[in-house]
């Protein structure tokens, strides 16, 4: 038998911003027992996965491992993290390991889906933990952008793996708890064999802020206003939430949650108790008897979410709310890069209707929920761990993090989603590349990214779709064929109607076809498409996706 080894491998989340997805392994190789870190999404986008609800990863090579896999651990509850918790358990169906608000709203997605919520096991804080298998694993605080955020502090036969999840040293969150740095310290007192770590910020040149240093900015801001003020930030984030919804109190106005995800978020914070002291709040059907002047709308959609509250005002009225001139909307939040197009749409349309919008292009009105440059090299400091595993970021967050601890003479490797990566020894070695792949959900089900299905979508999308149909009797064709288009032009370069064009040469095709092609329907199927894709080239400049339907009368 080989020699048991200790494995980290990313199925999502290194290499990219999102879809959070961690393995960890001990054992010899093919016997290894196995725990999850974190089962989160990533959002679509109409140029790659048009129709697509959300994305997340292909779990496949752990389904096959699942009587190997002893738990599963979410270090927060930001989407990235637990989106996908409950479209992915059904595959692995294993305890489930979280802090109590987490826990909650993970929970919360289990009963949407119709799964066991008390999968979900609560845990406190460290110093408690949980048993796993070889692995002993404890949820130690962190302070990040949405409360009870955890680093987990892994115990194995090989040594101690500090993964931090998401995380910035800050001493005032606000909400959730400050970094600790002396609780740090003595859990790498002992030694730490791999640090595991956000890469998010690692180009941001200066020091983290806290998010305390923006409070008295957006009171001053609400307060100068003359009309109604709205402002959206990430939902998650119930510290910018509080901090929002105290300046509003603060100023005279009253305050309105817009958006189902806003207002999920404040009541788990209120029945945890992370929230107990949460500025009351009115109905959106209350708020039409309030001046406009005192009244502040938290919305939900800073990332330009269409269906979200933001994007809905945008277009005109959400729950009998409508923005007007002189009124003012901040974003107090950061475009995620991808999101810009729809951020800058809703600006636009907020622009048209005379809305003064105010966004954090100064520094002034968001902090990072992330370590910045400064602050993880400090953090490596307090770890002194053996070896630096990057995490949480592009491919160039990755090498730029590699790079930053190699400078104080930490070694550590790039590994993206699907590198096998052996920690055991004094130095991370990579061991063996999987196919790191993609799941979409569609509608109701799950699909692969391999399936054909978004790849088709995106087809037609670009090039329109034909459908042909022709009606055979005793193989011989009974009058013409004819065509219906969808997504193209009704004329081409010729002047005349496109589809008459195409049912033409169809036709003069079929009643010249020789026996051998009358009879197989393949053979009338390839030749029908590729007239039609012919002839639209010729007529429109496009080859379009062609469906051919034959029928045949007995």
């Amino acid at each position: 038998m080989s020699e048991s080894r200790l494995i980290y491998l990313p199925l999502g989340g290194a290499g990219e911003i999102g879809m959070n997805a961690y393995v960890y392994s001990v054992g010899p190789e093919d016997d290894e027992r196995l725990i999850v870190v974190d089962l989160g999404v990533t959002f679509p986008d109409m140029d790659g996965t048009p129709g697509v609800d959300l994305i997340m990863a292909d779990v496949a090579w752990l389904a096959e491992r699942r009587d190997r896999l002893e738990a599963i651990f979410i270090t927060h509850a930001h989407e990235d993290h637990i989106g996908a918790l409950a479209q992915l358990w059904p595959k692995l169906r294993v305890p489930v390991y979280a802090r109590a608000f987490t826990a909650h709203l993970g929970r919360m997605k289990m009963e949407e889906a119709g799964l066991d919520p008390e999968e979900i096991r609560t845990v406190s804080a460290w110093p408690e933990t949980v048993k796993a298998g070889p692995f002993t694993v404890g949820f130690a605080p962190v302070s990040h952008s949405i409360p009870e955020s955890s680093g987990l502090v892994i115990d194995t036969p090989h040594g101690r793996i500090v993964h931090t999840g998401d995380f910035k040293l800050d001493l005032s969150p606000g909400v959730g708890e400050p970094y600790d740095e002396a609780m740090w310290t003595e859990i790498a007192r002992d030694g730490v064999q791999a640090l595991v770590c956000d890469s998010t910020n690692v180009f941001s040149p200066l020091p983290g802020r806290s998010e305390s240093e923006i409070g008295p900015g957006i009171e001053e801001l609400i307060a100068a206003q003359p009309g109604l003020v709205a402002a959206t930030t990430f939902a998650s984030n119930i510290a910018r939430l509080k901090t929002l919804a105290e300046a509003g109190q603060r100023a005279g106005r009253s305050i309105v949650l817009l958006g189902r995800a806003m207002r999920r978020m404040v009541t788990a914070g209120i029945e945890t108790g992370i929230l107990a002291d949460f500025p009351k709040v009115v109905s959106p059907e209350d708020a039409a008897d309030i001046p406009r002047d005192h009244l502040m709308l938290l919305t939900s959609g800073s990332q330009g979410e269409h269906r979200a509250a933001t994007a809905q005002l945008s277009r005109g009225k959400y729950l009998g709310i409508e923005l007007k001139e002189g009124d003012t909307f901040l974003f107090s939040s950061k475009t995620i890069p991808g999101n810009e197009k729809s951020v800058i749409r809703i600006v636009n349309a907020f622009s048209e209707m005379g809305v003064d919008v105010v966004d954090d292009s100064g520094g002034a009105y968001h902090v990072s929920g992330h370590a910045n440059g400064p602050d993880l090299e400090r953090f490596h400091g307090v770890i002194r761990p053996r070896m630096l595993i990057p995490m949480h970021g592009e491919h160039r967050h990755l090498r730029a993090h590699v790079r930053l601890g190699e400078a104080s003479g930490l070694p550590g490797v790039i590994a993206p989603n699907g590198t096998m990566v052996d920690l055991t020894g004094d130095r991370p070695r990579v061991v063996e590349h999987i196919e790191a792949g993609r799941t979409y959900k569609d509608g109701s089900i799950l699909i692969g990214a391999f399936d054909g299905i978004v790849r088709d979508r995106i087809r037609m999308a670009l090039n329109g779709h034909v459908t042909v149909t022709a009606i055979l009797e005793e193989d011989e064709p009974v009058g013409d064929p004819w065509c219906e288009v969808v997504g193209l032009p009704e004329t081409g370069v010729t002047g005349a109607p496109l589809v008459d064009v195409m049912e033409e040469d169809l036709s003069q095709f079929l009643h010249r076809a020789d026996r051998k092609t009358l009879i197989s329907d393949d053979k009338l199927d390839d030749a029908m498409r590729r007239i039609v894709r012919k002839t639209a080239s010729d007529e429109i400049g496009k080859k379009p996706e062609v469906t051919v339907v034959i029928s045949r009368l007995s």
